[in-house]
């Protein structure tokens, strides 16, 4: 089975983390799992190149041979990092081949304040995927956390609050990290269960 791929762009580490925990779901269902990150627009802030280095540069190949795609984002003005929309930009021969039609994907952001555009960046990393024809794949109620988190958590995708006036500010919350794990243990099954059905019909 192809690996799962977690694909990131992190500045300061938080989405680095979402990545991290989601990645542990993924492998708690014994399915192969890589973490990528996409170059940085900005090669002067030695902030983001000591984050992105955590994890090699994403190939196109890579992306294209996927079973399923996390995408990773910190929140920019609601939207989605520049780094990580210049890299889907560069997408469009796999949209042409249809490479990634039909495979599940999720998506997942961190801000630095509650209210900072986690929504309307998990929607705004949704649309270039639904134009490749992926698969959304959200995270029910039945999850207790979705109900109780009082930091990050979304159905639409895992979030993070990285409230930088605090302490441990970049940590996960007990909720955020087990949300990520359900995320990742969810999009995991289905790449799984969408494996095995493209091999029966070979």
């Amino acid at each position: 089975m192809s690996p799962v791929l977690i694909l990131y762009y992190s500045r300061h580490g938080s989405t680095k983390r979402l990545a991290d925990a989601i990645a542990q779901g993924v492998s708690m269902e014994n399915v192969p799992v890589i973490l990528r990150t996409v170059a940085s627009l900005n090669k002067e802030d030695d902030g983001e190149a000591a984050h992105n280095a955590l994890a090699p540069v994403v190939s196109i190949q890579e992306l294209e041979q996927c079973s399923a795609l996390a995408l990773g984002s910190p929140t920019r003005f609601g939207n989605m990092a520049a780094s990580m929309k210049h890299f889907l930009d560069s997408t469009s021969n796999l949209w042409l081949k249809g490479s990634l039609i039909d495979k599940p994907a999720c998506v997942f952001t961190s801000s630095s304040s509650m209210h900072g555009g986690q929504e309307s960046t998990l929607l705004s990393m949704m649309l270039p995927l639904l134009h490749h024809g992926m698969v959304l794949c959200g995270l029910p109620y039945s999850e207790p956390e979705l109900h109780n988190t009082i930091s990050g958590g979304s159905p639409y995708g895992v979030t993070h609050v990285a409230n930088h006036n605090l302490a441990h500010a970049n940590q996960l919350s007990p909720d955020e990290k087990a949300l990520c794990i359900a995320q990742g243990k969810r999009l995991a099954k289905f790449a799984r269960q969408l494996s095995q059905k493209d091999t029966s019909e070979i």
